[in-house]
């Protein structure tokens, strides 16, 4: 069996905001952590100011070393990696050549892959054979993590043992992680709720009211629900921290990207423009979730509307007003 001692070294892909503030917390988990980076200034600006780039404002302690080799990250004992979905089979080719047989990796994406559609996990287990996926996910913002503020998330794996042996490992007493064995469910709440978010964003910019915004966030989580129990996810995963939670932080701060990209929109200006050249992971989730849902039968109106509104297919007053003219029926 897995115990937390094995972990002593991990390693995070990814020097990002979240990347840096995961480092961090495991940092703080009293592992020892290497910190892979893709540019070599990034790992620069670490080792001489001991902040990410990206984290300003928080020290990384000397626990914490970075580094642009792959090949410093087989001799750690798990890896987190917080690249982005569309990023992530690259990034996990590139390591299957260089990691031992049987190294957790643990995804910290929130996302499907659009080519695929497949779950962070799934693509995991194809580009890394060698690999035991995992999936970290649910209400959490890199700043509050890096600052140490108390956060709560849940790492998910198939395998029971592992997840709960990752979560003591990593866990801290402001950074805690429940664990669970239902990884599907934890990746659909983290992947739907960056499409609700987008929603709410655009509720919020149009001007249509708080009202409003609670009325969007409580039918889009009853399609998150829907979509997560046709695809195998349990309820109380969906109800968790990684569903539910994760939808009432995204969807109701600024901070998120996913709901500061939809304000844009809201606003006027175009998919273009709104992300402000960050990263809104929903704006890539958007068209698979709508199109494996129409696969299965499902119904997400609101997933189809972002969705819309994002390739062109519809502006962003057509789409709402679509929404607002459904019939009335029975609520489900």
């Amino acid at each position: 069996m897995t115990v937390a001692g094995d972990f002593g070294t991990i390693g995070l892909v990814g020097a990002g905001a979240y990347g840096a503030a995961l480092a961090l917390a495991a940092a703080r988990a009293r592992r020892k952590v290497v910190l892979w980076a893709r540019d070599a200034e990034t790992v620069a600006a670490i080792e001489r100011t001991r902040e990410a780039p990206r984290l300003p404002g928080v020290a990384l302690p000397e626990a914490v070393t970075a580094t642009t080799s792959l090949a410093a990250l087989a001799t750690t004992d798990a890896l987190v990696v917080t690249v982005p979905t569309q990023s992530l089979r690259e990034v996990c080719e590139a390591l299957a050549v260089i990691l031992p047989s049987g190294l957790p990796v643990v995804s910290a994406a929130k996302g499907i892959e659009q080519s695929t559609g497949l779950f962070t996990t799934q693509v995991i287990a194809q580009a890394c054979p060698g690999a035991r996926p995992a999936i970290l996910s649910g209400p959490s913002f890199a700043v509050d993590i890096g600052q140490g503020l108390p956060t709560a998330v849940t790492l998910a794996a198939t395998d029971p043992d592992l997840a709960r042996a990752l979560a003591e490992a990593l866990s801290s007493p402001a950074f805690r992680i429940y664990h669970s064995a239902d990884p599907r469910g934890v990746e659909i709440g983290g992947a739907a709720k960056n499409v609700l978010a987008i929603a709410a964003g655009i509720t919020i910019g149009l001007g249509y009211g708080e009202s409003a915004r609670a009325a969007l966030v409580a039918r889009g989580f009853s399609e998150l629900r829907r979509f997560g129990e046709a695809h195998g996810a349990q309820g109380e995963t969906l109800m968790g921290l990684s569903g539910l939670g994760d939808v009432v932080l995204s969807c109701a701060s600024p901070q998120s990207r996913n709901f500061a990209f939809g304000l844009a929109l809201g606003q006027g200006r175009n998919v273009a423009d709104a992300a402000g050249g960050k990263l809104a992971e929903g704006a890539f989730t958007a068209s698979i979730l709508a199109s494996m849902a129409r696969e299965r039968g499902i119904e997400m109106p609101i997933a189809e509307a972002v969705a819309g509104i994002i390739a062109g297919a519809s502006g962003v007053r057509e789409a709402v007003t679509g929404l607002l003219a459904r019939p009335l029926r029975a609520e489900l």
